[in-house]
């Protein structure tokens, strides 16, 4: 918790018992969670907490640079608290989202920059698919 504090205080945030929480919470998880998803998690142990401070405290996190939001074609953003450059691939099934991090991957912006004479500014390269879990339920 201590290391969380620090970061937030780094980034200019107040720390608070829920900001604490809702990092935590993303920091443990490789669900990449809507804030819907991530509310019904914390208000079990934290009863006091709204949906709309972890839609609040999320935006603040995604303004400092904490976490990263991601857009992935559903009607509500997810979050992923890895920040540095990675792909994802959805489960078009299930809508489990998982990171990818492979090496042919890596600066594919810097790669096709030149070719196609644009500065990128941003990358997000997502992949859509059937997850190991659900290809193996329609096979049985």
């Amino acid at each position: 918790m201590q290391e969380i504090s620090k970061l937030l205080r780094e980034k200019g945030l107040k720390v608070t018992p829920q900001r604490l929480a809702i990092y935590s919470m993303l920091t443990s998880t490789n669900e990449h969670p809507t804030a819907e998803m991530l509310y019904k998690k914390l208000v079990i142990e934290n009863p006091s907490i709204s949906l709309a401070t972890v839609y609040k405290t999320l935006d603040s996190f995604k303004l400092s640079g904490i976490v990263k939001e991601l857009s992935l074609g559903e009607n509500s953003a997810r979050y992923d608290a890895i920040t540095k450059k990675h792909s994802h691939v959805v489960c078009n099934c299930c809508g489990r989202v998982k990171d990818i991090v492979h090496e042919k991957l890596n600066n594919l912006s810097e790669k096709i920059s030149d070719e196609i004479d644009y500065t990128i500014l941003s990358e997000e390269l997502v992949f859509y698919g059937i997850c190991p879990e659900c290809k193996n339920k329609k096979l049985n």
